[in-house]
């Protein structure tokens, strides 16, 4: 929020904004920002900034405490701001309905572009991580992450490889349709314009996955004649370059954004249980994004491609995998006279996954008498796995009256996948199965206010089918169909939720909601076996959707200086999907996926934005969460693997134009266990990481950052060995902005 640049001279006329409270005081240290959502500046002590602006100029001034303005000048003047705990005004995005800050009954977070450019992570989720409770299945990053531990969890609730939260962008799915992962460098990073957080049970409005949450990736969209290049370079070979390039012409707007990521990596094991045969886990890959948007009066009218590839190596010579990604969308966008909007979506996308398996050992091998790298390391397995989606949604939003408002909509998702195996245990064997999964839904959601009152009440009916399941196995006769074939699978799911907000004053507001939701299994949890060091991991045909009950009840204080907001959380999720252990002296260990009893997640929560001085801001929060088996005849009041019980958060962002911007990054986090069986201690961490830049004049920075400055050895895994999370890493980058308005993007 405060990283940017002074403006140098242009050749527009200046302007000068004057900013002010209702009383007439200058309000200092506002974002004025053009229309485009480039930051043009901020407001002096006097409330003043003058800025060049050919007219009509579009702009938006925020301020903490205030409620967000958008206006067109054509010469200097002064705006007023109003308390944004009296103003009508949206600040915050609460699933499907825009809502103030004080007048939402869930916990949201909003991470903006500035935020994630000043943050040291080079990876989407390692940006995520600035909200406390958010990490993937494992502490690593998904720089070194095998795709399997890359789901990510939200209220404690963990993950496998799937996510119990579900990700989207512009409300279309990201969530691999095979095992549930997210591909965190799918997306370009200068295509991101912001990330908005639901933590808390969604699946009335989002379908399947949406247990802990959602996280909507909200995208930058053509609205000037700019092209800005981002280029970074550091320890471990680690790098990332990237390009956006837009242009507005009348109605017509285009946008290419391009990303490259890559990492030489480093040896996960821990130093003192290293062999020959564990190499650097690493990953390269290339993102690439084009969008066509056509918008006149009322309709906006879009069509939107990406393509994504990857290559990984996951630490030994015969462990990788690749990923070939494509992605297509078509949608619009239209607003009646009356205020109510049509939003209908159309999307798909062709993968092709491919991942080899190898089982690790202390012993040579026939292949590797003399203990090479190769020594203990044989391959088990090779796993070939192709699939496409096509899916629709469309929602309208319609007002009733005085203080009310209808969202209805609908949705459906179609995915086929296809696992090809070629197993090298036992003299070998090839397995060809196919999958087809499809979920429809139909949703509404009611929302009413009425003075001081905020009260929402959704539903969401869904179907979901697994179906043409079919297996075929090679054998001396050749393709025949195998002795067990896939389940069918039909299941209906009811999921409501009602919130209701109640105003105290201007500054503070007492929430509560409740809401049922859930998540299908997915063909990876259903079909594939697969193993990861000395861990074996079993598939199981006859799992069943985990269904999950929760609430939260807060209080949420807003002023001029800043957001505060508190909450008790509880989820209880019923037949969770967990990874059992069958044998945990076995080599390798086995373990396979089971519906346990259930498991519930119940803490606090607190989350806080200020800013004490016009060049500081302070984030951060804290989340203990008492996750636990707490029904079933296995592991009843074990911990749920991969969650801490304490976690917390830290950032501080300062800025001064002639200085620059300095950014620091904390977080800590309790002890966990690996496992299910709580065999397996993580033990607790500290971690802190900082950015830096400077601007010379309004279109070139220079930028450094450094992760984990204390070099702390964080245990990411046992799998019996330890793995270790990145240590020490700085890198140098440079930012050029070329056309637009005259300001940096970030």
């Amino acid at each position: 929020m405060l990283a940017g640049a002074h403006l140098s001279a242009q050749s527009a006329p200046p302007i000068t904004i004057t900013v002010e409270d209702s009383s007439g005081a200058a309000v200092a240290g506002a974002t004025v920002s053009s229309s485009s959502g480039t930051r043009l500046g901020y407001t002096d002590e006097a409330g003043h900034l003058t800025i060049p602006c050919t007219a009509p100029c579009g702009l938006t001034i925020s301020a903490s405490g205030f409620a967000a303005q958008s206006v067109s000048l054509s010469a200097s003047g002064t705006l007023h701001m109003q308390p944004a705990g009296t103003a009508q005004e949206v600040t915050v995005t609460a699933y499907r309905t825009p809502l103030g800050e004080l007048q939402s009954p869930v916990t949201t977070r909003l991470l903006t572009q500035e935020a994630m450019h000043s943050t040291a992570a080079v990876t989407l989720d390692g940006k995520l991580a600035q909200v406390p409770g958010v990490q993937l299945y494992r502490r690593s990053s998904s720089l070194v992450a095998n795709p399997t531990s890359q789901g990510i969890s939200m209220r404690g609730l963990g993950s496998t490889s799937a996510s119990r939260t579900l990700v989207v962008e512009d409300d279309m799915p990201l969530n691999d349709p095979f095992g549930g992962w997210i591909h965190w460098q799918e997306i370009p990073e200068l295509a991101i314009r912001n990330v908005q957080l639901v933590r808390g049970g969604a699946s009335d409005l989002y379908g399947s996955s949406a247990i802990g949450g959602v996280i909507n990736i909200v995208p930058v969209r053509p609205t000037t004649n700019q092209i800005v290049v981002r280029s970074s370079y550091g320890g471990e070979g680690t790098f990332n370059q990237g390009l956006l390039a837009q242009t507005k012409h009348g109605p017509w707007g285009g946008l290419l954004a391009l990303g490259v990521i890559g990492t030489d990596g480093y040896i996960q094991e821990a130093p003192y249980q290293r062999g020959p045969v564990d190499q650097p886990s690493n990953v390269h890959s290339q993102s690439a994004l084009l969008d066509a948007e056509h918008e006149r009066g009322p309709l906006r009218l879009f069509l939107r491609g990406s393509a994504y590839n990857e290559l990984r190596h996951n630490g030994t010579f015969y462990q990788m995998n690749g990923t070939r990604l494509l992605r297509y969308a078509t949608g619009a966008d239209w607003q009646t006279l009356r205020n109510a909007s049509l939003n209908v979506r159309l999307y798909g996308s062709d993968e092709r996954y491919r991942q080899t398996f190898s089982s690790i050992s202390n012993a040579p091998t026939a292949s590797a008498p003399t203990c090479s790298y190769r020594c203990g390391e044989v391959p088990v397995k090779y796993s070939f796995l192709p699939d496409n989606q096509l899916g629709g949604s469309a929602q309208w939003n319609e007002p009733l009256g005085a203080g009310l408002l209808l969202v209805a909509g609908a949705d459906v998702y179609d995915a086929r996948i296809w696992d090809r195996e070629d197993s090298f245990l036992n003299g070998g064997s090839l397995t060809n199965l196919h999958d087809h999964q499809r979920d429809t839904g139909i949703y509404a959601e009611l929302m009413w206010v009425h003075k001081a009152w905020t009260i929402t009440g959704s539903a969401r009916e869904d179907w979901f089918r697994n179906f043409d399941g079919r297996q075929m196995d090679f054998t001396a006769s050749g393709w025949t169909p195998a002795a067990s074939q896939p389940p069918q699978l039909n299941q209906q799911m009811f999921d409501p939720r009602v919130g209701v907000s109640r105003k105290l004053n201007a500054h503070w507001a007492l929430d509560a909601s409740g809401f049922r939701a859930f998540r299908e299994p997915n063909p990876d949890e259903l079909y594939h076996s697969f193993v990861i060091g000395n861990e074996l991991t079993l598939a199981n045909n006859s799992l069943l959707s985990e269904r999950a009950t929760g609430g939260e009840a807060g209080v949420a204080s807003q002023h001029r200086w800043g957001t505060i907001r508190a909450s008790y959380f509880l989820t209880q999720v019923n037949r969770p999907i967990t990874a059992v252990t069958l044998s945990a002296h076995s080599s390798p260990i086995k373990l396979k996926r089971e519906n346990l009893g259930q498991i519930e997640s119940r803490g606090v929560s607190l989350d806080f934005e200020l800013q004490p001085a016009s060049w500081l801001a302070v984030d951060g929060g804290y989340q203990y969460a008492h996750a636990v088996v707490s029904r079933g005849p296995q592991y009843l009041d074990n911990w749920i693997p991969e969650v801490p019980h304490n976690m917390g958060n830290l950032n501080l962002r300062a800025f001064k134009p002639r200085l620059g911007t300095l950014s620091l990054q904390s977080r800590i986090s309790g002890r966990m266990y690996d496992d299910a069986a709580n065999d397996f201690l993580l033990h607790g961490y500290f971690r802190l990481d900082a950015y830096a830049s400077h601007d010379f004049g309004s279109r070139v920075q220079l930028y450094a950052d450094g992760e984990n400055l204390f070099d702390r050895a964080v245990e990411v895994s046992k799998t019996p060995t330890t793995t270790l999370g990145q240590p020490r890493v700085a890198r140098f980058g440079l930012m050029v902005n070329f056309g637009g308005d005259g300001g940096p993007l970030f």
